[in-house]
């Protein structure tokens, strides 16, 4: 997952770069999306509520 965020991040920047405002919201949109996902899974993992075996 944090491959993808990394990748969305980078998308988000370069296409900033070349003034495509809206391709780098939605790339950004999606990694902060993917940023609360992983936020959630790791405090469940703390938790104890799950685990990934």
């Amino acid at each position: 997952m944090l491959e993808w965020i990394l990748i969305l991040l980078a998308i988000a920047a370069i296409a900033a770069m070349f003034g495509f405002g809206r391709l780098s919201g939605v790339a950004l949109s999606g990694a902060k999306l993917l940023v609360i996902l992983a936020l959630v899974v790791f405090l469940l993992m703390a938790l104890g509520v799950f685990t990934l075996a």
